[in-house]
């Protein structure tokens, strides 16, 4: 097996790549939109109205000799080639931080780790797994799946069409039943039963159990949703779904925990990425995990408009025109704070995020913006003023009333175990919360 480990929002020369040639030629210069269809489950799912488009992420991005890497982390395979992606704050042995986010944001079991399983399969597929839980919860929120389907009866309350190849093969002679049809509306649809198909599967995992403690509601649901599910009908229940994709936009969680379902139920027989052209693999977009992780220390203090769930949404002009998602608004209007996280270096935050930082606090009459971002050297906050005057009048001077800042939550590197890295975690939050939350 050929692999390579590079990090997040770095550029790595174009030589490196040459152990695994293949897989590198499928992936340069393709956006996440475009590697999803190809097979490669990236998480979250997109929409199309989200502001920030992720689905135009690049995986490895051509720069003259050399690939930069974006703000997506995870693992990659075709073949036998093997790339992943850790976070820019992982060590030699560990990425700590990436586990972090995942814990704190997904509630992933504490026991993912990209270097601990020889089996790349068997490590995607243990990413799919623990995802299944989150995607489960998502999707019922919007309550039990509903759709029409046709059921077969012999009996004598005929309220549907007659079979009547069926009836003569059931009722010759005739006894007073008769066999029919009839469509119904129905919780006990394919859909409904490839999720039970999941959960059951997942229950016969040494970790099943644990796993799915955290959605023990949803799970009841669907198990009393589902009286005639039978564990050989598994592969036609699977057949039925790969027909029959979610289409209704309305019901996009059901969509995402459709494919995620099928994924998982058909490793055990086909095995991800089996041939050597399929492209197979699952990405995590880091700028969403960070944004929900901030989310997570400052909700006390902010509102959180959230452009890939659709909630919260703001305008900039009257007349329901202009469609913005601001990372974060204080509650606090008195002394408005515009906050933007960004999980990208704090030399790379810059030009359009100035831009849209500004045009959001001019939007809600903030006087402070801040770009909240991940750093490992305990970097002290950066404070800009904003300009007044203009060059031709030469009487540029700094405003003292309209300022952004730039809050670093510091990332330990030197922590010699899991544990040691969420209690230092501990303190760098506690000291990166005292901007906005006394206390």
């Amino acid at each position: 097996m050929k692999l390579l480990k590079i990090k997040d929002n770095t550029q790595v020369k174009k030589d490196a790549f040459s152990s695994i040639e293949v897989l590198t030629r499928r992936i340069a210069d393709k956006t996440l939109e475009q590697l999803e269809r190809e097979g490669v489950f990236v998480f979250p799912e997109f929409i199309v109205e989200a502001e920030d488009l992720t689905k135009d992420q690049m995986i490895l991005q051509s720069v003259n000799d050399s690939y930069r890497a974006g703000n997506v982390m995870g693992f990659l395979g075709c073949g036998n080639e093997r790339l992943i992606i850790e976070s820019r704050f992982s060590s030699e042995e560990e990425d700590y931080f990436f586990e972090y986010l995942l814990d704190r944001v997904l509630d992933f079991p504490n026991i993912v780790d990209l270097e601990s399983d020889a089996d790349q399969n068997n490590r995607l597929f243990n990413f799919l797994l623990f995802l299944f839980p989150y995607y489960l919860k998502t999707a019922m929120r919007k309550g039990l799946f509903k759709r029409y389907v046709r059921n077969r009866y012999n009996d004598g309350n005929v309220k549907g069409t007659i079979d009547i190849a069926r009836h003569i093969e059931l009722n010759t002679p005739f006894t007073g039943n008769v066999a029919y049809r009839q469509r119904e509306f129905s919780y006990d649809n394919s859909l409904m039963e490839l999720v039970r198909h999941t959960i059951e599967f997942i229950k016969r995992k040494p970790y099943g159990g644990h796993l799915l403690t955290r959605v023990k509601d949803e799970v009841k649901l669907v198990i009393e949703a589902t009286p005639s599910y039978e564990l050989y009908d598994r592969q036609k229940i699977v057949e039925a779904n790969k027909k029959n994709a979610i289409r209704h936009a309305y019901f996009r969680e059901y969509l995402a925990l459709q494919r995620l379902c099928l994924l998982i139920l058909q490793h055990q027989k086909h095995q991800i990425g089996l041939g050597s052209r399929q492209i197979y693999g699952i990405l995590f977009d880091g700028a969403w995990l960070w944004e929900e992780y901030v989310n997570s220390l400052i909700e006390d203090a902010f509102y959180h408009p959230m452009n890939k769930g659709g909630k919260g949404a703001q305008r900039l002009f009257d007349g329901n025109i202009g469609l913005i998602y601001p990372d974060f608004i204080s509650r606090d209007n008195e002394t408005r704070i515009i906050a933007d996280a960004k999980y990208k270096p704090i030399d790379n935050i810059g030009n359009r995020d100035y831009l849209q930082v500004l045009a959001y606090m001019f939007r809600f009459d903030a006087k402070a913006g801040y770009y909240l971002y991940p750093e490992s050297t305990g970097t002290d906050d950066l404070l800009l003023w904003m300009n007044k005057g203009s060059t031709y009048e030469a009487n540029v001077t700094a405003r003292d009333d309209v300022s952004v800042t730039k809050h670093g939550l510091k990332i330990p590197l030197d922590a010699q175990s899991y544990d040691a890295f969420v209690q230092q975690m501990k303190v760098s939050e506690d000291e990166f919360r005292k901007a906005f939350i006394a206390g």
